[in-house]
């Protein structure tokens, strides 16, 4: 499956975005780590919204940055949640233990039945899992086109 190579594309519009998020979410399975990382307003939490789309979880999906992390329930038996993740607040304390940050909030859901989904997670949340996918979205100011690069994690 390509999804799970990596790829590039060039989304002029959120709808784009979305349907680029739900494409790479239908390949995620329970256990998977997906890093989205970008500037401020690159459109992350859009591209999280597409793949909460394609796993068919409850939402709505919103930036999880004041709370840093949602449960997203499966809407579907057997299929994993989605644990939404904003890393924003964190990032200030370079020796902050993400494990343990996660288990501080009593999610009430095994990460490792679930799809974790980490918005400025980048040199973080890889310690989460060996393989994740690492999802780069560039937004260029003159015209709104976003760039995203994706790309797995060698196991």
């Amino acid at each position: 499956m390509t999804e799970r190579l990596g790829g590039t594309a060039e989304l002029a519009t959120a709808e784009d975005t979305i349907a680029l998020g739900a494409t790479l979410g239908q390949g995620l399975r329970a256990g998977d780590v997906v890093v989205l990382s970008g500037p401020l307003g690159a459109g992350k939490t859009v591209l999280a919204k597409g793949i909460a789309q394609a796993m068919d979880v409850d939402g709505p999906v919103v930036s999880p940055t004041f709370v840093l992390a949602r449960v997203h329930r499966a809407r579907r038996p057997g299929r994993p949640a989605m644990v939404h993740v904003d890393m924003y607040r964190l990032l200030d304390h370079p020796g902050a233990d993400l494990l343990g940050e996660l288990d501080a909030l009593d999610l009430d859901t095994d990460l490792e039945d679930a799809v974790v989904v980490v918005e400025w997670g980048e040199g973080l949340a890889e310690r989460l899992s060996d393989h994740h996918l690492d999802i780069r979205i560039e937004r260029d100011s003159r015209t709104e086109v976003r760039t995203v690069t994706w790309q797995w994690s060698q196991p």
